[in-house]
């Protein structure tokens, strides 16, 4: 999604210090942090720690053309405050640039989460 990609830079440009997140394979993800929990696990992914590392904490803000809670677990990752954007109405016809505006996972839409989430 070139949005998050726009809204990333602008937020930059502003100052602001958030994460901007879009992933097309959230169970891998999911899995690296399961498994970064398990105790007896031989085998240890390290993706939820290279795209989130505990030495850089920042607000977040998750971006799916999917239902929002599907990257909801990400706050766990660092415990950082999130917002979780996403589509959770189906069935309306329009380009992908209305639908992105209207579910809110436009770049407007991203970079408002972003200052929301940094009290501006």
């Amino acid at each position: 999604m070139t949005e998050v990609i726009e809204a990333a830079a602008r937020l930059e440009a502003l100052g602001v210090r958030a994460g901007i997140v879009c992933l097309s394979s959230p169970s891998k993800v999911f899995r690296s942090m399961q498994e970064r929990s398990q105790v007896r696990s031989s085998v240890r992914s390290a993706i939820a720690d290279e795209l989130l590392p505990a030495a850089h904490p920042a607000p977040l803000v998750t971006v799916l053309d999917g239902h929002p809670h599907t990257l909801s677990f990400l706050s766990g990752v660092r415990g950082d405050r999130v917002r979780n954007l996403g589509v959770t109405a189906f069935g309306q016809a329009s380009s992908v640039r209305e639908a992105y505006e209207i579910h809110g996972i436009d770049t407007e839409s991203i970079v408002r989460a972003g200052l929301d989430l940094v009290g501006r």
